[in-house]
């Protein structure tokens, strides 16, 4: 085997293992990682590469999302957090599978008749995700993505230390004062 000249030094920058030292989560890194490798389901790969993700790209998910994903007869899978939403009213009878759960949540599903599984309990109940609904968050709806790509004319959110009179409101954000955005 040749060595490539272009691509020499160049270090391949997908994750291979979580930066975190958690071990229930390590040790759910080491079933997923048998699971990818033993049997010929996607869903073990997705899950896998899910778990090595940075907290930013495991975003969490609300329980409203959930209903409206939610199937009768399949367990929704969540690689992150499942947090409350306590605009829902009424939440229906829900299978739930994530890293964690907040208490709210929890108590809610649980009063709803649903359940709560750990990724480790669905991996024995669904070791290749049959009937499942893989479901991700809203990566997008952090307030520093509301900055990014900052400039004239692109319609970004400035970083400014405060909303008023006195704040950036002079060259380019008035008329009077040489051109408005």
């Amino acid at each position: 085997m040749g060595i490539d000249l272009k691509h020499h030094h160049v270090k391949k920058s997908n994750r291979t293992a979580p930066k975190s030292e958690n071990v229930y989560q390590l040790l759910l890194v080491k079933l997923y990682r048998f699971l990818a490798r033993r049997t010929d389901a996607n869903f073990n790969k997705v899950v896998l590469k899910r778990l090595f993700m940075s907290r930013v790209n495991r975003p969490a998910v609300t329980t409203s999302r959930l209903v409206k994903q939610n199937k009768e007869g399949k367990t929704l899978v969540v690689v992150g957090t499942v947090t409350d939403d306590s605009r829902l009213l009424e939440l229906p009878k829900l299978s739930v599978a994530a890293l964690r759960v907040t208490k709210t949540a929890r108590a809610r599903i649980l009063k709803a008749g649903g359940e709560v599984l750990t990724l480790d309990q669905l991996a024995l109940r669904a070791p290749t995700g049959s009937n499942t609904v893989l479901i991700r968050g809203a990566k997008n709806s952090r307030e520093a993505v509301k900055h990014f790509g900052m400039g004239p004319h692109k319609n970004k959110k400035p970083y400014v230390r405060s909303k008023g009179r006195k704040f950036e409101r002079a060259r380019g954000k008035r008329a009077s004062r040489g051109f408005k955005v």
